[in-house]
């Protein structure tokens, strides 16, 4: 029997999920370990992310217009990254990054290698493919912002506005989910679901969020 769109979503989901050991850099801000640098060079990472994944889910919302909920799907992440980069002014201002700081930063490979692959995507993966390896991903997304805001609001005193930023993306979206769903759904009912190639894009995406992580958590 052909799995559903919401059984390939929650498997692949399953299957992509990263190693909670891999990760070290979360744990040391959820306990308040790490520095205030660190704190900086992650917003000022972030600054250059958001606004790369800003653009390509809009393409992947233009390559989409004949699906509607794919296209939904991807106008709503374009929309939301463009209200987290908002969130983010706070974040970072709190962090001491300085508008200084930022124009003259320079940003770092190995944290750049996840939004330049969410590019490749946007001009290369067939949409609903590029959604089900997303979905996957954004699971550990979010499981890593609600840690990040906790450990902000415990240990550096950070105020409800400087951790915005990763409230909203910890936060589930019952409508991205309900979009995903319906796009996967209508690509398995014509035959334009590679599952295969949806798992590759996946396991690279965990990969590149992994060298995220792994490259703030290393000396500049």
């Amino acid at each position: 029997m052909t799995p559903s769109a919401a059984e390939l979503l929650a498997s692949a989901t399953a299957q992509l999920a990263p190693d909670p050991r891999a990760n070290r850099l979360v744990p040391l801000i959820a306990r308040g370990e790490a520095s205030r640098e660190t704190l900086a060079t992650l917003a000022l990472e972030q600054q250059w992310v958001i606004a790369a994944d800003q653009r390509s889910f809009a393409h992947l919302a233009e390559r989409a217009a004949g699906t509607p909920a794919a296209a939904a799907f991807f106008t709503s992440l374009a929309e939301g990254e463009t209200l987290a980069g908002e969130h983010l002014t706070a974040f970072a201002a709190a962090s001491g990054v300085t508008g200084q700081r930022t124009r003259s930063y320079t940003p770092r490979p190995g944290c750049q290698a996840y939004p330049a692959y969410v590019s490749w995507l946007a001009l290369n993966a067939c949409p609903a493919d590029a959604i089900l390896a997303l979905t996957a991903n954004f699971s550990a997304w979010g499981g890593c912002c609600a840690r990040i805001a906790d450990g902000l609001r415990r240990h550096y005193d950070f105020p409800d506005e400087a951790c915005a930023f990763f409230d909203f993306f910890a936060e589930p979206d019952p409508d991205l989910d309900t979009w995903a769903t319906s796009a996967v759904e209508a690509a398995l009912d014509t035959g334009r679901l590679n599952e295969t190639a949806a798992h590759q894009y996946g396991r690279l995406l965990q990969a590149y969020e992994a060298m995220f992580w792994a490259t703030l958590g290393q000396p500049a």
